[in-house]
């Protein structure tokens, strides 16, 4: 036998063939083992980073009122933005308004009084290194300031070309239309105790445009001065000659706001925050925006800012990240500017936005702010709740009995000295 016949014996060998098979069978498992290795690896180890970035993550819950005091589609859209820069930070919106389960809480400047109160808002210096010697309880994002709204058609019928300048003509508008054929309230005020900027707009508004202010000795809150004890009685007068709109104790600003739009109500102070809902409400040119008329004594034009805030509840577990979410918030003030048409927005800024120069509402806004003098009021002070009840009490006997403004000034007084030395002990 030759040898080629010998090798091709050989090569024919059963069991070579087999170790032949086994072999190759063995390195393709190993490549496709390699490969899978190569491919699945990173996906794993991506897969282990999002567990592991998940197990990390904070959770804050966030006030429902943002939705109600900023649109709901803007507020999702920053939520989104927020968590795109902090993937380890999800906010979530809480089904229920109990300060006690919320990290965010945003509100206006009704609600702020109630959460100094309660003790349900952190102090923020620590977090801006800032100290101004004054507690920081809250951040503005965006404020707004009142005027004197009118309705020009019920002006004009009653014979006025122009809004009054004065508190004389203010008075003697409310008498025509108020005893005139109109089927309409001169004036309005609200003082529900279900609407806690009542106070401020109805009754503070007016003592700020005379020129007051509370707090110009630095001390204790001062209402028991001549001016005031003025500003009172011209709102007794308006009171007793029927030229409110009814239900004084019984309405909020809000239902008035409804009121003047029916074209119920000539004139009443609303915040610069209604010119929006006015205007898609009546007709083009229908109202008219003024400042309130003050004392006719000469003295300097004040005006209180209500706005809307953000703050942090002292019992979360997050305070840094809460922060982080405030500070986010606070930067986007000129955008909620830009979407409530705020006036005056942020007092901080001196030029306003593009909303302001092209609608002549909010230019007409715009300059009245510019030429006057904002006041101090009583948002975020301590005892605030008892200051504005006291006040809000004795208001209610004095336009509900014959009592003096002279009495009902010095009632209010020595009740907010009570609260002042309880605040000194």
């Amino acid at each position: 036998m030759s040898l080629f016949g010998k090798a091709s014996m050989i090569n024919n060998n059963p069991n070579n063939s087999k170790k032949s098979i086994l072999l190759a069978n063995g390195i393709d498992i190993f490549i496709v083992i390699i490969l899978l290795f190569l491919f699945l690896g990173p996906l794993i180890a991506n897969l282990y980073f999002k567990l592991e970035s998940g197990s990390n993550q904070v959770n804050l819950y966030l006030s429902p009122r943002c939705e109600e005091l900023f649109e709901k589609g803007l507020i999702e859209k920053l939520l989104r933005e927020f968590e795109d820069q902090n993937p380890d930070i999800r906010i979530r919106l809480a089904s229920s308004a109990s300060e006690e389960s919320l990290d965010i809480l945003v509100f206006d400047e009704g609600d702020f009084s109630a959460l100094v109160a309660a003790d349900a808002l952190m102090e923020l210096s620590s977090f801006t290194n800032y100290d101004s010697g004054t507690l920081q309880l809250a951040i503005p994002l965006v404020s707004f300031m009142d005027l004197l709204f009118y309705n020009i058609d019920i002006l004009s019928a009653a014979g006025f070309d122009r809004p009054p300048k004065t508190r004389d003509e203010f008075l003697a508008y409310s008498r025509a239309i108020s005893r005139g054929d109109f089927n309409a309230s001169g004036a309005a005020i609200s003082l529900s105790s279900n609407d806690r900027q009542a106070l401020s707009r109805d009754i503070f508004s007016w003592i700020w445009a005379g020129g007051s202010d509370f707090w110009a000795e630095e001390e204790n809150a001062s209402f028991n001065t001549r001016p005031i004890i003025n500003d009172i009685t011209f709102l007794g007068i308006l009171n007793r000659e029927g030229l409110f709109a009814p239900d004084i104790f019984e309405t909020t600003g809000s239902q008035r706001l409804e009121q003047f739009a029916q074209g119920k109500i000539a004139m009443m102070i609303a915040s610069t925050r209604a010119i929006p809902y006015l205007i898609e409400k009546m007709e083009e040119g229908a109202f008219g925006i003024t400042t309130i008329p003050g004392s006719n004594t000469g003295g300097k034009y004040n005006i209180g800012l209500s706005a809307v805030y953000v703050g942090m509840n002292p019992h979360t577990e997050y305070p840094d990240e809460t922060w982080k979410f405030l500070e986010f918030l606070a930067k986007k003030s000129s955008l909620f500017c830009e979407e409530l048409k705020a006036i005056p927005g942020v007092v901080s800024n001196i030029i306003p936005g593009d909303y302001v120069k092209d609608d002549t509402y909010y230019s007409k806004a715009w300059d009245i702010f510019e030429t006057t003098f904002i006041t101090e009021g009583f948002a975020g002070k301590p005892g605030v709740m008892e200051y504005k009840a006291a006040a809000l009490e004795e208001l209610k006997t004095f336009f509900e009995t014959n009592r003096t403004a002279q009495q009902t000034v010095t009632a209010i007084q020595q009740r907010w000295d009570e609260v002042w030395e309880i605040l000194e002990q």
